[in-house]
């Protein structure tokens, strides 16, 4: 300090010389000297960016930069001058700080001595050779390098998606540390002059920086086949790009630094354009998707569970999905009766287009399950296999984030639906059954129409038994209505006609003839169903042993 005080002295008396004589031998003498001065302080800023690499690196700046941005807004920064701030602040700091902040002070103090004697353009070819070396080695060390766009299209994913989840962690550090702290120091030390700090900032930064912000564009450009894991990734990157956008602005707001704000953007756009259009191949996907395969027992179609746990998980990203398709035009609708447009109008506000997008993709899955449907020659079987498919539709929706896209009302319609589709199932498989079975069960018949009523039961329930044991419902929920409502339709009324009219039918011998089914035996039959249990003999000839046994009795 005492030496800068020095050359401030020397260039007063210079000025001082060359306003009374600019000939004087003097003024000679005294720019020899200033040049010494300069050398000496050219090779001090030097040495004091070069040994304080550990206390200059970029996490600390920026430690300090949050920290000074806090402590501005204190009522006790009121007493202490812009000049003085740094060493203010480093007697409640550590000893690591305290070193950071002397530094700081006397590169900031040669930097304005050095350009107050027009020797600026060497004060800054120092800072600019040390700084830049510091951020291309942190840019390397994040893993992040150039790399071109036919090397991309020749990794697998798996090697790509690892270089992904790297730059993911890369832009958090880049963005909170390394760029924003060596924006913190460069302003810092050329307080003294903005276009010193553009020059400074923007040729230190700006390679690495265009360099961090171009990968995604090479990624989303890339001849990848579209898939979930490349949708999911792309959507990660452009949430990490717009997620740092405001500091992206700030840090490289000066003209010159541009080329990264317009790379990033870039970025953006062209990470846009590649999940639209994956967007666009998984509707595709869905409404081609032209396999026949049954699947056994009127289950969960794998197209649903696939296109569901997608859909569940783009869910998640709603908020930068709105961004992507809010300028992207409404889905055509299908071919299809009016009765299946019971989603969102595509005519709704601006603001509703992401439910509106989901939920006519949730719509393409259900008129294509209602195509698959009818692939089951058994008609019961088609309806519970609706019934099964739109319920874990609603599961799904119900469990994530498509709850709040697709909405409340949304969801009971479906959850009636489901309802319906349940009902014309147990209507169409079980109504033999119910048939089977006399509305009045504890009226006086006669002996032959008690034969005659346990006979038809036997058949009808045999019958419903065997086909059945051989369906699936996944969902508990679901499996339990279904069994308690046909449960409630057959073993009530068949337990009181049970017990009414088996003494009806003549001795022991002959009730174990027409009597095959205790109320306990009808209630564990139905209790083993949706199971996709095929073998339903022997639990047949299981009762009915248990059965004849509690008649011997």
């Amino acid at each position: 300090m005492q030496f800068i005080k020095c050359v401030n002295d020397l260039q007063k008396v210079m000025h001082s010389i060359v306003s009374e004589d600019s000939t004087h031998y003097r003024l000679v003498q005294a720019q020899n000297l200033m040049q010494i001065a300069m050398k000496r302080l050219q090779k001090e800023f030097y040495q004091i960016l070069s040994m304080n690499r550990a206390h200059l690196d970029p996490e600390s700046m920026s430690t300090r930069s949050s920290r000074t941005s806090r402590s501005s807004i204190s009522d006790f920064e009121d007493d202490i001058s812009p000049d003085d701030d740094v060493r203010a602040a480093s007697d409640s700091i550590s000893e690591v700080e305290q070193v950071s902040s002397i530094a700081m002070a006397d590169l900031k103090a040669i930097a304005e001595c050095m350009s107050a004697a027009g020797y600026a353009k060497e004060c800054v070819n120092v800072y600019k050779v040390v700084r830049k070396s510091i951020i291309d080695e942190g840019i390397y060390r994040l893993g992040v390098e150039r790399i071109s766009s036919s090397r991309i299209n020749k990794m697998d994913w798996e090697a790509l998606d690892m270089r992904i989840k790297n730059w993911l962690e890369a832009i958090k550090i880049a963005m909170k540390t390394l760029f924003f702290g060596e924006r913190f120091l460069c302003d810092h030390v050329f307080a003294v002059s903005e276009s010193i700090r553009e020059s400074c900032f923007s040729e230190i930064s700006k390679e690495g920086a265009t360099l961090l912000f171009g990968f995604p564009e090479l990624v989303a450009k890339s001849k990848k086949p579209s898939s979930s894991d490349k949708m999911f990734r792309a959507l990660d990157m452009y949430t990490a790009i717009s997620e740092n956008w405001i500091e992206i602005e700030s840090i490289f707001s000066f003209e010159s630094t541009s080329p990264v704000r317009t790379q990033a953007l870039s970025s953006l756009v062209k990470l846009s354009e590649s999940i639209y259009s994956m967007l666009s191949d998984f509707e595709s996907s869905v409404q081609k998707h032209s396999s026949k395969a049954l699947v056994p027992g009127g289950g969960v179609h794998s197209l649903t569970s696939n296109a569901m746990n997608y859909l569940s998980l783009l869910a998640d990203y709603s908020n930068v999905l709105t961004d992507i398709i809010s300028d992207w035009p409404p889905p055509t609708k299908p071919s299809l009766p009016e009765s299946y447009f019971d989603s969102p109008d595509s005519d709704d506000p601006p603001a509703a287009a992401i439910s509106t997008r989901f939920a006519w993709l949730v719509l393409y899955l259900l008129c294509k399950l209602d195509g698959k449907a009818k692939y089951y020659k058994d008609v019961s079987l088609s309806y519970l296999f609706l019934a099964n498919n739109l319920q874990h539709v609603v599961f799904k929706v119900r469990t994530s984030n498509l709850q709040y896209l697709l909405g409340e009302d949304w969801i009971v319609k479906h959850e009636a639906k489901v309802g319906q589709f349940a009902a014309n199932y147990e209507r169409l498989a079980w109504g033999k059954v119910f048939a089977s079975l006399p509305e009045n069960p504890t009226a006086e018949i006669s002996p032959e129409e008690v034969k005659e009523t346990f006979k038809r039961f036997n058949i009808s329930f045999d019958e419903a038994c065997r086909k059945q044991s051989a369906c699936v419902v996944a969902d508990p929920k679901l499996q339990d209505e279904i069994k308690v409502s046909i449960e409630r339709k057959i073993t009530p009324v068949y337990r009181d006609f049970y017990e009414k009219h088996r003494s009806g039918v003549g001795g022991q011998r002959r009730v174990g003839v027409f009597v095959k089914y205790a109320p306990e035996d009808v209630e564990n039959c139905l209790s083993h169903l949706f199971f996709g249990t095929v073998d339903s003999g022997s639990s047949v000839s299981t009762s009915t042993t248990s059965s004849r046994q509690r008649h011997r009795a």
